[in-house]
């Protein structure tokens, strides 16, 4: 049987927030958009949860809830410092370390009795050093698998610790509301709500074929998560799959070259990060969002490409298509996908593509160093009259 380890941390980025400014302690900390703009909230402390703040919730209907918040923008670049701190630490302890997200890691510590002792004498531990040398608190949940794990880091939370030893999974799950099962969004949350389904001992009661018949494949992972199943290994490293940039407007607008603008500092963004992985990309998709929230989808699929001006061109004829309706717009996004390794090859004479090449090469070590408007490549288009 597994021992795994699910450690979050409280509140990350406003955590760092307040080791960067102490004066914010015991104060209702919201980070995420501007107040007064569009967007939501990236995070927020426990004093502002008070108010019904949560993660992912409008930022102007969370200024209406908590007025007299702090409101930041946050420091991503210290957040990934962090982060990166974290797992150093962590990785002195664990032979199996999974990075999940920013602020979340698994860890298999099965066969580490006697090396660290009691599994929860050790999340202690853990929770301390963390505590004492990076000024964080986290919480740590210890199951047999993964979803085990998880839903037992948010169980007892800040600085909570959470141990459910193996064969009790089913008794550790049953009283718990759906919605604290992973991967319960809110269509699946109103299915099984109008089922009489309140609990995840509910769903360990019905049989298997109740779920794989209504929900299909998800109704199935459901029911084995609820009857104590999950994964039990750790993925060590994770393919990236997609990479995206989003802009949601102040004011919803109509002005055909400010989306353009903004979709070809959109573009140069990805590219940049495209090149960061050594990667190419050829499937390229926009996304567009009017002020009725009416969304729409285009894709294309190129040449594996990492060139700003061949992603941006090639995202404006879509965006062309899709910007069809006399609605104002409220969201532009760009999305690459299908991705393939850069093979560095040397030339005696270098052809046109490999002096783009370098020259990409040399503009990424710049902003690399000097930030990204350290260098543009050109402007975008103007609008014909």
């Amino acid at each position: 049987m597994q021992t795994i380890f699910h450690l979050d941390l409280d509140a990350f980025f406003v955590s760092v927030e307040r080791i960067l400014d102490p004066s914010l302690e015991g104060k209702p900390v919201i980070v995420g958009a501007d107040p007064h703009g569009r967007g939501v909230i990236s995070a927020c402390s426990y004093e502002a949860r008070k108010f019904g703040l949560h993660s992912a919730m409008p930022i102007g209907r969370a200024y209406k809830l908590c007025p007299n918040g702090v409101y930041l923008k946050g420091h991503y670049s210290e957040y990934v410092h962090y982060s990166k701190s974290v797992k150093a630490l962590l990785m002195q302890y664990a032979p199996v370390i999974e990075q999940a997200s920013i602020d979340e890691f698994y860890m298999d510590f099965t066969g580490c009795e006697k090396i660290y002792g009691a599994f929860p004498q050790l999340a202690k531990m853990l929770q301390t050093e963390i505590k004492e040398k990076l000024s964080l608190p986290c919480s740590i949940g210890i199951g047999s698998n993964k979803t085990i794990a998880k839903i037992g880091s948010d169980f007892h939370k800040p600085m909570g610790i959470t141990y459910v030893p193996a064969g009790d999974e089913k008794k550790f799950l049953a009283p718990l509301a759906v919605e604290k099962m992973p991967g319960v969004g809110k269509v699946t949350f109103e299915g099984l709500k109008v089922r009489g389904i309140r609990t995840i001992g509910d769903i360990a009661k019905l049989p298997l074929e109740y779920f794989s018949t209504d929900f299909g494949k998800a109704g199935i992972d459901l029911w084995k998560r609820a009857n104590g199943q999950g994964t039990e290994y750790l993925t060590i490293a994770r393919e990236q799959k997609s990479i995206s940039k989003e802009h949601t407007f102040e004011e919803d607008v109509i002005d055909k070259k400010l989306i353009e603008d903004t979709l070809f500092g959109l573009t140069g963004k990805v590219s940049q990060t495209l090149r960061n992985n050594n990667y190419m990309a050829a499937t390229i998709s926009i996304k567009l969002r009017y002020s009725d929230f009416q969304t729409v989808d285009r894709a294309k699929t190129v040449k594996p490409t990492d060139d700003d001006k061949v992603i941006y061109e090639t995202a404006l004829a879509l965006l062309q298509k899709a910007f069809t309706r006399r609605v104002a717009v409220r969201l532009i996004g760009i999305h690459l996908t299908k991705f393939s390794q850069f093979a560095e090859q040397g030339y005696l004479f270098e052809s046109e593509d490999e002096k783009r090449k370098n020259l990409l090469s040399a503009i990424n070590s710049v902003r690399t160093k000097y930030g990204f408007t350290a260098v543009q490549l050109g402007a975008a288009p103007k609008e014909n009259n």
